[in-house]
């Protein structure tokens, strides 16, 4: 996918918005106790954010392993970000998987909490890099 630059940042701040949206979403489905929902939207909080941050690269991943393949190849071994970011990722997906599609999944209160911190995390680390790099862009 080749891009302008305004449509890159213009993408990249759409979809941190939509991170940003998904988080408060499980944030208040933490709190009516729909933990498997919460879980979900805490994932795709992340993901929105790891999308933001490689449009910037001018990657557009199609799958979710895609997603964490490019984090790990673009930014994690490049050193920009801890590689605790696509382990905690991998968590996320773990479990959002397991809330999704398992028949007899169980998430309880702890876990849903721990994956919106977790998410919350891994946005705010993706944000202050995709501050810099916005701002590199100028």
């Amino acid at each position: 996918m080749i891009l302008e630059l305004r449509d890159k940042k213009d993408l990249s701040d759409a979809r941190m918005a939509k991170a940003m949206e998904f988080l408060a979403d499980a944030g208040a489905t933490f709190r009516e106790k729909r933990f498997r929902t919460s879980v979900n939207r805490s994932y795709y909080a992340a993901l929105n954010a790891v999308r933001a941050i490689l449009i910037l690269e001018g990657s557009n991943p199609e799958s979710h392993e895609g997603a964490v393949t490019l984090l790990s190849l673009k930014f994690i071994k490049q050193g920009v970000l801890p590689i605790e970011i696509v382990k905690k990722f991998k968590i996320l997906l773990s479990r959002r998987t397991d809330v999704d599609y398992g028949d007899f999944d169980t998430i309880d209160e702890k876990e849903s909490e721990d994956s919106l911190n977790v998410a919350e995390e891994i946005i705010v680390a993706i944000e202050r890099v995709r501050i810099r790099l916005l701002d590199e862009m100028k």
